[in-house]
């Protein structure tokens, strides 16, 4: 089996608008998923929400391991695909998985270990306790399909086939939101399982996109069946050579889920009402931030093309400010989206306590400044693990969210009982204390000669 290069010559902003857009809504489905579920839990009353996003907290913890995971893999294998060699590929494709697969059952061990307790003891009341434990134990299951389905996405990703995982996607979501307003209800003679449905429903939407992308890399390429070897001579030192590869970013986004799900465990002391407002205002940050977060993934995977096919520098340079252009863009479409959000917050949660609302529309100001600080960094991140840096952007990443916003978090909730507003600007917050470091990080130039692999 021959696999293509992909070309040297640097691709103009409509070539990453077309990588861009799938990635886009590829991760705008995912996060959707946590918002169709939020919105139609919500409907069951703050108490239900505020179960749902008890557990999501904790399962969240898991799943933004196999997502980091998984973005390491698909550095690795957009690498492979510059350099045009299938055995990198075979090999960045199954350790992905086996590493994801590890990871899963880690995750899930520790789970049935601690996460009831975790649970109880933050939960406001008995009941809230016992419908996000139902919750989370059938959410396990997401999580084994997303296992396998993560990386096989990221594998169609590196290799510049976006619009596979974002097909995914469009097949999975309309059977989450219908399996899961059918079971959370209790229609069509199906049991009525409240909170727990909508897992169902989301545990069902994963298996059926794990299947959908195995089903295509098959019809791809007979998933290397026909390769030999392995990239660094054999599983278990390509195994190595991967983990210490991905191991800071895998921490640079395992920090992050610990410390967003730590958040929202201490959002949890606040009001029901504002920790209503929380729960259900994150997966939009995340929603709306996708159109930034994908041409920044677009802009990283074609770097990581052009430095394993040994385009210049100063080539890479200026295919770096004309992505840039285009990520200020992005930006710009981002704080339109929450400014359209922010005017609809009435008719999308109407059922909901006026105290809600209230505090949604309260995080307007932050929102409209949020896409710019963000995409930026965002931009430099992916451009710098994409030559190798991964180590840098970790400490970054970590230093600003363990040393900031955590300890922040804490204060103004536990001893300061500020505000969710003030709460919630610290995300915004967070971003500019990272701004500087990234910056000055691209401006000095080492990531343009990339990373050899015995580096």
């Amino acid at each position: 089996m021959t696999v293509i290069a992909a070309p040297s010559a640097t691709p103009s902003n409509v070539a990453i608008f077309r990588m861009a857009w799938p990635l886009g809504l590829k991760a705008m489905m995912l996060h959707g998923i946590v918002v169709i579920d939020a919105w139609l839990v919500s409907a069951l009353g703050e108490p239900a929400l505020a179960a749902m996003g008890l557990a999501a907290s904790i399962a969240g913890l898991i799943l933004g391991t196999l997502m980091a995971f998984s973005n390491a893999a698909q550095v690795r294998i957009a690498q492979a695909y510059g350099s045009g060699d299938p055995v990198s590929l075979k090999t960045g494709l199954y350790v992905g998985i086996l590493i994801n697969v590890a990871s899963a059952a880690l995750g899930i061990g520790l789970v049935a270990l601690f996460g009831d307790d975790i649970i109880r003891a933050f939960a406001h009341t008995p009941w809230i306790a016992d419908q996000a434990i139902s919750y989370l134990q059938v959410f396990l299951l997401v999580v084994v399909f997303e296992a396998f389905g993560q990386v096989l996405g990221s594998h169609f990703n590196g290799c510049g086939k976006t619009l596979m995982p974002a097909k995914s996607y469009l097949l999975a979501i309309p059977i989450n939101v219908v399996t899961s307003y059918v079971l959370i209800h209790g229609h069509w003679g199906l049991p009525e399982l409240g909170v727990s449905g909508a897992a169902v429903g989301s545990a069902i939407a994963a298996m059926t996109r794990m299947l959908f992308l195995g089903a295509g890399l098959w019809r791809m390429n007979r998933a290397y069946l026909g390769v030999e070897g392995w990239r660094n001579g054999t599983l278990r030192a390509s195994i190595h050579r991967h983990l210490v590869f991905a191991l800071p970013i895998a921490g640079t986004f395992i920090s992050m889920t610990i410390v967003n799900n730590i958040c929202m465990l201490i959002y949890a002391k606040m009001s029901v009402n504002d920790f209503a407002a929380m729960t259900l205002i994150q997966p939009w940050v995340l929603v709306a931030g996708n159109f930034s977060t994908a041409w920044g993934m677009a802009t990283g995977i074609a770097v990581a093309q052009l430095l394993g096919s040994n385009v210049p520098g100063d080539d890479l340079v200026v295919f770096l400010k004309r992505a840039w252009r285009g990520a200020f863009v992005a930006a710009i479409v981002v704080s339109l989206c929450f400014l359209g959000l922010s005017l609809s917050v009435q008719g999308i949660y109407g059922q909901l306590e006026a105290q809600t609302r209230a505090a949604l529309w309260s995080f307007l100001p932050f929102l409209l400044v949020l896409p710019f600080p963000r995409g930026s960094n965002l931009m430099c991140g992916h451009t710098l693990r994409a030559s190798g840096d991964t180590v840098y952007p970790m400490k970054v990443h970590v230093c600003s969210q363990w040393l900031v916003r955590l300890p922040l978090t804490a204060a103004f909730i536990l001893w300061l009982d500020l505000s969710v507003t003030w709460v919630f600007a610290l995300v915004l917050f967070e971003e500019f204390v990272k701004l500087p470091f990234f910056h000055s990080r691209i401006l000095k130039g080492e990531w343009k000669k990339g990373l050899k692999e015995d580096d």
